[in-house]
């Protein structure tokens, strides 16, 4: 009897080892290099599976995509130390995308920017669009490109490729648009994002992506000390509704940033144009004249020494210094993101444009193939 007995209690003794062996050996999740899990941005919108794609270079920087919204939700590049930093704002939840009403990271279509009253013409057809800015459409309405699943294919371990169908009649847009996105991470450190899209009824498009840079390496800090260049002599000033009233220069203007300054040095100056707008939140006439090995832009966070340059084929850029953003708003990590905690440059065509005869058109028919670029390239200094 005590030799069955001291069986049963040695059986149980390799059992409850092999248990603990078993529970270490059980795989676990691996965080990427921004401390995201995948398991985290796994679900399900509309029966579309969303998932989180890493992208990484041979210098070891990384970018993380979700395919809801085709948001750009981390990028790390490295600081003036040599320390990997998270240079966008976001969330490490893809409920916490869905909860939000913001448009980090986004995609922005069928149309970046403001219509003024919701409303444009092709060929004497009035096309009605959503107001949600006023009495303006923004970012193509409250539910953009931002909001809605696209399909993605990861092409190789810097790169991959978002798919979207924008049915015709949606938000009010004319034609059948087939989009494709591309986000590769180069191995020079930078975002190079590439727009492509053709449709089966003439319509309009401008795409942009609508990233909240935030360079510091200090989470939760604003970007008032961020050195702002950019490349361009005018800009389209607006009216009360922010909508452009034409091109105008920005010489002896707070808008002149041509020579880099920080973006705390004139942003709450007393200019009726600040004031409308709350700061800056502006498109500028690029210099650049389609030419995307031009320097448009360029922001530098003198605390961590990374400076960001915009390349695009884009004729503007609408910066935005997060005027509106929430006092508080909990980002990654618990981060609580502060107003003015970060700068957006949007490359794109002029807001308003298909208003505006006199500004570049932004339509496109079918037959034709919509083409924009715009990288974002990260250095130290």
């Amino acid at each position: 009897m005590k030799k069955l007995c001291i069986a049963a209690m040695a059986t149980a003794v390799l059992l409850s080892c092999g248990g603990k062996q078993q529970q270490q050996q059980e795989p676990q999740e691996e965080a990427t290099l921004s401390g995201l899990y995948k398991s985290k941005f796994e679900t399900e919108v509309n029966g579309q599976p969303t998932d989180l794609y890493v992208l990484k270079n041979a210098k070891g920087a990384e970018a993380c995509v979700t395919n809801w919204g085709g948001r750009l939700v981390s990028v790390m590049v490295p600081d003036k130390n040599g320390k990997m930093t998270d240079v966008v704002l976001g969330y490490d939840s893809i409920q916490a995308y869905i909860n939000s009403t913001g448009n980090f990271g986004a995609l922005i279509g069928r149309y970046g920017n403001r219509i003024a009253n919701g409303k444009f013409k092709l060929d004497g057809t009035e096309y009605t669009l959503p107001q949600n800015d006023k009495t303006n459409c923004l970012h193509g309405g409250p539910e953009g490109f931002d909001r809605q699943m696209w399909t993605a294919s990861q092409t190789s371990g810097q790169s991959v490729t978002l798919t979207y169908v924008s049915k015709d009649g949606e938000a009010g847009f004319p034609g059948n648009l087939n989009v494709t996105v591309t986000y590769t991470l180069t191995d020079d450190n930078a975002i190079d994002i590439k727009y492509e899209a053709t449709t089966d009824k003439k319509t309009v498009v401008n795409l942009t992506n609508h990233s909240y840079f935030n360079l510091s390496g200090v989470p939760g800090s604003q970007i008032l000390d961020h050195e702002l260049s950019i490349n361009a002599d005018s800009y389209t000033p607006v009216d009360d509704n922010l909508i452009p009233t034409g091109i105008a220069k920005v010489d002896g203007t707070p808008l002149d940033l041509r020579k880099a300054q920080p973006v705390g040095a004139h942003i709450d100056d007393d200019f009726d144009q600040l004031t409308k707008a709350g700061g800056y939140d502006h498109n500028w006439v690029l210099n650049t004249k389609g030419d995307d090995t031009q320097v448009a832009a360029t922001v530098y966070a003198p605390t961590s020494g990374i400076l960001m340059e915009v390349y695009t084929n884009e004729p503007g850029l609408q910066v935005y210094c997060g005027n509106m953003m929430a006092e508080q708003e909990t980002g990654k990590h618990g981060t609580v993101y502060p107003r003015r905690g970060a700068i957006c440059l949007e490359s794109q065509h002029y807001p308003d444009s298909p208003n505006h005869p006199d500004f570049p058109s932004t339509v496109l028919e079918p037959g034709q193939k919509y083409y924009s670029h715009c990288v974002y390239k990260f250095s130290t200094k």
